[in-house]
């Protein structure tokens, strides 16, 4: 029989293996390298991507937070000028109150009394004048009492004035204060 040497070619298939398992593991190597850094650059691109969209909201953000505070701003300007429009409203709805006020003065005023000085203050009247005797100003309170128009008259001070050229010696001066009411306002709640 030959004699035939098999050991050679088992280190030849050993380092053919060998050979073949080292370039597995450099290829296995490398493409995992080139995974890591395939995904490391996935993911920077991801976060760069979500940087730029979260940039883009905050600028959004920004531009409607201004528009809030300029949306609060007209808010208020218009608060501001219905305010105004009210009290223009009141004053005009005022106007014919004044004259009506007047004219229920004359209405009460009393032969005999003649008013120095009328003072009116948020609905509050305030009256100086003189009277030619005491019961002159009592007439006069009760013409005030009785006026739809005046409320409350309270007679602060009376003096006795016997130097008066108008009334003379039995003349006084006072000083009285009343309310003024609007009967018309009850009228117009109620309804």
């Amino acid at each position: 029989m030959a004699h035939i040497n098999l050991l050679p070619w088992r280190e030849w298939e050993r380092e053919r293996k060998k050979k073949e398992f080292l370039g597995n593991l450099a290829g296995v190597f490398v493409l995992g390298a080139v995974l890591v850094f395939a995904g490391g650059w996935m993911l920077d691109n991801n976060i760069e991507h979500q940087n730029s969209r979260n940039g883009f909201l905050e600028g959004k953000i920004s531009e409607l937070d201004t528009k809030i505070a300029e949306i609060a701003q007209l808010e208020q300007q218009k608060k501001d000028l219905e305010e105004r429009m009210a009290l223009i409203q009141e004053l005009q709805g005022n106007r014919p109150v004044i004259v009506r006020v007047f004219d229920e003065l004359v209405r009460t005023l009393s032969k005999g009394v003649h008013y120095n000085k009328l003072e009116m203050n948020s609905g509050n009247l305030k009256v100086a004048g003189t009277a030619e005797s005491n019961n002159r100003i009592s007439s006069l309170m009760r013409n005030l009492d009785e006026s739809q128009w005046f409320q409350s008259p309270n007679l602060r001070s009376i003096k006795e004035d016997p130097d008066n050229s108008d009334y003379g010696p039995q003349a006084s001066t006072f000083d009285l204060t009343f309310v003024q009411h609007n009967p018309n306002k009850n009228e117009e709640e109620g309804e």
